[in-house]
């Protein structure tokens, strides 16, 4: 690593130091100010303790020594003090012990609402550039870091820096002479910490990283584990996961050796200063040199233990700092994103019509909604009543600016009209419906929904008005009945047990042990696609909304539980504005128009009937002379 990026990344490096000392101060202020105190008092205790070596040797002690009836009341008054001392360092150990557990489980429970307050505003764009597994790290991996440097290092480094300060002025006032001497062997402890520890802190940001690539490819060999049986992959599996696993290794072999080497180097350069301070302070001693004492060596010994240890704590809470920081900087990172974007100022709105047929607004659900739309040029607000009709109008877009996906596409889906795409893979079906959803913006042209440009409609209200049914569905651990209950979370009992009917799903419900009190773990593995697929109609039924979108929805089950699915569909899309996206053609022909594309442009439309007699490509897929792939 050169120079230049060294200092970038010990710039960034003091930057997320300071940003989590924020999250501790800014929300336990009080408690660290009492953490402090209690640190500060344990520093000073432990200092006079053995700073009361040198009083108790050249004042109580030595002077009893050769007395044949020797008073020991100074002596038991000197240790009483002495023991006061102690049990107030003990008390306050105990008090910021205590208080930096509340802080850190705290400060960490911040780090994590936030965190997933912040994601749930994130674009579709950033969960497809991250896999599951890095992003689940931040929350395991890099929080429990977090956790580690927040309730053990802080409170040792604080310790031994108050330690190190009290201590440093102890030995000057003991013994000027021999604290120069300590001075020039902790600026060589210096030089080794700042080589040994650069040398760590680099490769624990590099272990970090490396058990995010872990994680993400085991939580998606786990996802995959029928895949990869099915094709016999498990010899490739292994040797994709022990290229990881082998960079882990080296990148936390090589980070912990260098944090374990520095321990027993401080710890050794501490032991040479104290037999240097013993020489030098005999010598000095003998000659009569600086005001010694045997007392005050004995003290000025423990002092360059006390003066040292602390330098050896910093060392051993050195990795768990570097590997903190480098999580908090992850984390930063993430919660730094920039959040989904939405200038939408159109909302939806419950509504009514008055007796003269005007649109208003009601509080009260009605079963009709409308597009609330303020005008800012002149104050005025208008309803639109929402009908479902969806409009492309020279619509372009590519995920990247250099690749484009569609092309110049015209379309339209009338109110109650059944729209359906077809097209080869990567011809951009799914596209289209993302675009709908907002989830991407168009780079060219626009959309007009119920004759409004969506850029215009708040996202929230956009989504809130479109239905979806994947072919992916996604059941989430709960009942049945808190499943189909999501698309509508204010929904009744009685409005699921419909939604279910509705979707043809309430028959192999009523034949589970529990029926809609059903727990569903592991996103449903209990119930076949099928009936997965069933509880996802049920879902959007119940959403009630006028514009649906089924993407491939039956692409992943057999013909026989197609049918049940297809009515529950077709019960589904009655009066409602349909976009279809389906492999099997048979489930489309009933569509008001077919649109096929290739390579993001439209090449044919119109009926079933009248692509039939274009013998086009429609034609061709329909009769089997070309496949979809």
């Amino acid at each position: 690593m050169n120079k230049k990026k060294q200092g970038k990344m010990s710039k960034n490096t003091l930057k997320t130091a300071g940003r989590l000392l924020k999250y501790v101060t800014g929300t336990y202020k009080k408690e660290f100010v009492i953490v402090i105190v209690c640190i500060i008092l344990c520093s000073i205790a432990t200092i006079a303790v053995s700073f009361s070596m040198k009083y108790l040797l050249d004042d109580y002690i030595l002077p009893l020594v050769g007395q044949t009836d020797p008073d020991f009341g100074g002596l038991y008054q000197a240790l009483t003090v002495l023991a006061c001392i102690f049990i107030v360092g003990v008390v306050g150990s105990f008090l910021y012990s205590r208080l930096m557990v509340k802080i850190g489980q705290g400060v960490l429970k911040r780090v994590r609402d936030e965190m997933f307050e912040h994601m749930q505003t994130l674009p579709i764009r950033y969960f497809d550039q991250h896999t599951n597994g890095s992003i689940m790290s931040l929350y395991t991996n890099d929080t429990d870091t977090l956790r580690q440097m927040i309730n053990q290092s802080v409170p040792q480094v604080l310790m031994s820096a108050i330690t190190i300060i009290v201590t440093f002025i102890a030995m000057l006032v003991l013994s000027p002479l021999l604290t120069l001497l300590a001075v020039a062997m902790i600026f060589v402890m210096f030089l080794v910490a700042k080589k040994l520890g650069g040398s760590s802190g680099k490769y624990f940001i590099k272990q970090q990283m490396d058990v995010a690539d872990v994680t993400g490819y085991v939580e998606e060999q786990m996802n995959g584990q029928r895949v990869v049986k099915v094709f016999n992959h498990e010899e490739k599996s292994e040797e994709e996961f022990d290229v990881l696993n082998e960079k882990w290794y080296h990148s936390s072999s090589r980070a912990h050796t260098f944090a374990s080497i520095m321990g027993p180097v401080m710890g050794n350069i501490g032991n040479i200063l104290f037999v240097l301070t013993a020489i030098l302070g005999g010598v000095l001693l003998l000659e009569g040199i600086g005001g010694l004492t045997i007392g005050t060596i004995v003290a000025y010994l423990q002092f360059t233990k006390s003066f040292t240890q602390p330098f050896m704590q910093v060392a051993q809470q050195f990795n768990a700092i570097i590997m903190a920081l480098a999580g908090a900087e992850r984390i930063f990172r993430m919660m730094d994103e920039e959040p989904e974007v939405d200038d939408g100022y159109v909302t939806l709105v419950n509504a009514k019509k008055d007796a003269d047929g005007n649109i208003i607004e009601c509080e009260e659900r009605t079963g009709m909604w409308a597009w609330k739309h303020p005008h800012q040029a002149d104050g005025t607000v208008t309803y639109t009543e929402l009908k479902g009709d969806v409009r492309f109008y020279d619509m372009s877009f590519g995920y990247t600016p250099d690749k484009m996906v569609l092309h110049d596409l015209t379309l339209y889906a009338k109110p109650g009209q059944k729209l359906a795409f077809v097209g080869s893979t990567g011809a951009g079906k799914t596209t289209i419906t993302n675009l709908i959803n907002r989830f991407y913006d168009v780079q060219d042209g626009k959309i007009r929904y119920d004759d409004i440009n969506i850029n215009k409609i708040k996202k929230a209200d956009l989504r809130h008005s479109l239905g979806i049914v994947l072919q992916d569905t996604h059941l989430f651990t709960g009942t049945i009945m808190e499943n189909i209950r999501y698309g509508k979370l204010e929904a009744t009992d009685e409005e699921v047990y419909e939604a279910a009917k509705l979707a043809y799903a309430d028959q192999f419900i009523q034949r589970l042990p529990n029926g809609y009190d059903t727990m569903l773990t592991g996103d449903g593995e209990e119930l076949s696609q099928g009936q997965r697929q069933l509880l996802a109609i049920a879902r959007a039924a119940i959403a009630n909304p006028p514009v649906l979108i089924l993407d491939e929805a039956t692409s992943s089950i057999d013909t026989r539980t197609e049918a049940i699915v297809q009515k529950g569909m077709d019960n589904l899309m009655k009066g409602r504005t349909v976009f279809v996206i389906a492999h099997r053609l048979s489930t489309i022909r009933n569509s008001d128009a077919i649109i096929v594309l290739e390579h993001g442009r439209i090449i044919e439309r119109g009926t079933h009937e009248e692509l039939l007699k274009l013998k086009g490509t429609y034609y061709q897929l329909y009769t089997g002379k070309l496949e979809l792939s």
